[in-house]
């Protein structure tokens, strides 16, 4: 069976799309961070939270601090990018909600109330949202580095001393540079993945 997506749009954000560990020194403008989000912002999330929050690491100043809180290679990588990403989830994410919500206003108290429920729900909806923003940057024909070898909790002391948003995952982004990628490993086939009940 075909899919309705053309072979080689599934070739650039899947099957040929790898993680990059090196980048050149093409910049990544803001216009084209602001086409990602105005794509993928449309991915479905429970309720449309939305609680994905990206702050755009650009200045040496910033990096040097990110990678305080890096280990091992992924200091090196995140100084060489030429744009990084922290992704967090916003903890406060239910005060949006009749914005985003608006026909069913009263989930925000009746449903997030809790601290602990609005991170559990956040941070599910956040990471689901964060597969859409890999796929928008290599919809935008860059390189996304995912990486989750940092110290997060160091992390949201040193860019959200509020306590308001939580980091899990940190994201290098531009054009792939000399040996970027590793060999490509192995996936699982679908009969070991997919089960019918």
């Amino acid at each position: 069976m075909s899919l309705a997506l053309d072979a080689t749009a599934q070739d650039l954000l899947f099957r040929e799309a790898q993680t990059a560990n090196t980048f050149t020194d093409e910049p990544v403008t803001d216009e084209q961070i602001q086409a990602i989000y105005d794509l993928v912002k449309f991915g479905p999330t429970a309720f449309n939270q939305s609680p994905l929050r990206i702050t755009l690491v650009r200045s040496q100043e910033a990096r040097q601090r990110l990678v305080a809180h890096a280990m091992g290679a992924n200091g090196p990588k995140t100084l060489s990018a030429p744009l990084t990403a922290i992704l967090s989830v916003d903890l406060e994410f239910h005060e949006k909600l009749p914005q985003l919500f608006p026909h069913a206003p009263g989930i925000k108290d009746a449903f997030f109330s809790a601290a602990a429920t609005r991170e559990t729900a956040g941070t599910q909806n956040a990471t689901l949202q964060a597969g859409y923003f890999i796929v928008g940057v290599r919809a935008a024909g860059l390189a996304a580095g995912p990486m989750t070898g940092f110290d997060f909790t160091g992390i949201d002391k040193e860019f959200f001393g509020d306590g308001k948003q939580k980091s899990f995952l940190v994201i290098n982004i531009g054009k792939p540079g000399t040996d970027a990628f590793f060999p490509r490993s192995p996936r699982l086939t679908f009969d070991e993945a997919v089960t019918a009940v």
